[in-house]
């Protein structure tokens, strides 16, 4: 079968080395890669970035500037369709320009008469109603919507959209792969014989009432048994600061017999080994428990948003604190517990997990197999 070269431009919140953010790049990338050979389409991605020439040089694509117009103009002119997602693109939290900024890239596209796929998008929170006709008017002329979890789904429905073409699929980064040839590129560090808990922490409150609940629960359980706490910073800078503050609050552990380390990458896949290589996580990003959950690392869950929740649901596990209080005994209980009853976690979960992995390339399938029908 001779292979369709298709060029398919990528929409998302990429090149600012948020390491979620990059994940879910590379799920898609590589999702469509291998649907693509399976359909006999080949994908040359265009990515709206914003580090362009980090973006090209990281994944090996052709990547344009996300901010200047005339150049997603033509890169939208040129290919074949757009992609938006994935990601928490959809809402106005973080800033009521996100919206407008997403739809407008979608519009343009539909308006150069391209077809739009919306990849596994977290539709929400958004606050302002205003907002409710500018994404059903897109969503409305898309090819194909996918949605990451059922409160996405129940928004889109809430803003009049036909729920029968909203199509709900696993996080892109349940599908990750881990990098070829992991051990050798990414050999392990020499073993202590501690149990391994990664930490995933982000500033949110002012009070930093959570970060104190994690420190204090992480030094309680340094208190009752040894252990090499490894903090994982998602997004660099802020996460890295975050990380200090909990290290600091914590005290000296290493006096009790455990052990802190920090592992800083920009790279994806090599977090997710850094994961993979666990025993345990405590997280608050998102994409720190999709990690955890797709190498079968028991998870402990702080949730600052529903997303969090959503994805837990998923594993029949339930947060064990949120953004406005962390019980530190809670913490050290549950993570005890994790480390005890790992086996039985894992057990479990497994068909849960399988499934997540399993789908999470669909939108990527049904993407390839409209291009090969394309001829």
């Amino acid at each position: 079968m001779v292979a369709t070269a298709r060029k398919i431009v990528i929409s998302g919140y990429y090149g600012f080395r948020n390491s979620g953010d990059e994940a879910v790049l590379k799920s898609i990338l590589t999702a469509l890669e291998q649907e693509g050979k399976r359909s006999g389409v080949t994908f040359e991605p265009i990515v709206l970035s914003g580090d362009p020439s980090w973006t090209a040089g990281v994944y090996g694509v052709k990547a344009v500037h996300r901010m200047k117009m005339g150049e997603v103009r033509q890169a939208l002119k040129e290919s074949d369709g757009l992609i938006s997602g994935g990601g928490s693109l959809l809402q106005d939290a973080t800033s009521s320009k996100t919206i407008p900024y997403y739809v407008g890239v979608i519009r343009l596209a539909q308006w150069m008469g391209k077809p739009v796929f919306i990849y596994a998008q977290g539709v929400g929170p958004v606050t302002r109603k205003l907002f409710y006709p500018l994404i059903h008017g897109s969503f409305k002329r898309s090819h194909y919507i996918s949605v990451r979890d059922q409160e996405s789904a129940a928004l889109l429905r809430s803003m009049k959209m036909d729920g029968s073409r909203v199509e709900i699929v696993p996080d892109p980064v349940m599908g990750l792969p881990l990098p070829a040839g992991a051990a050798s590129k990414f050999p392990a560090e020499k073993p202590d014989g501690l149990p391994k808990i990664a930490v995933s922490v982000r500033f949110w409150n002012e009070d930093r009432a959570e970060l104190i609940g994690i420190a204090d629960g992480l030094r309680k359980l340094a208190e009752s048994r040894n252990v090499h706490f490894c903090f994982l910073p998602f997004h660099l800078p802020d996460d890295e600061a975050a990380s200090n503050y909990v290290i600091e609050r914590m005290g000296d552990v290493k006096s009790l017999g455990s052990k802190i380390t920090t592992r800083q990458t920009e790279d994806p896949q090599a977090m997710l080994l850094e994961v993979g290589r666990c025993d345990a996580l405590v997280g608050m990003r998102l994409h720190s428990l999709i990690y955890a959950a797709s190498q079968r690392v028991p998870v402990a869950g702080i949730s600052y948003d529903p997303k969090i929740d959503s994805f837990l649901a998923q594993l029949n596990v339930k947060a064990i604190g949120n953004s406005e209080q962390v019980r530190p005994e809670r913490l050290a209980e549950e993570l005890a517990h994790l480390l005890d009853d790992a086996e039985s976690w894992k057990a479990e979960r497994e068909p849960l997990i399988a499934e997540l992995k399993r789908e999470s390339a669909r939108p990527a399938r049904v993407i390839a197999e409209y291009f090969s029908h394309k001829g």
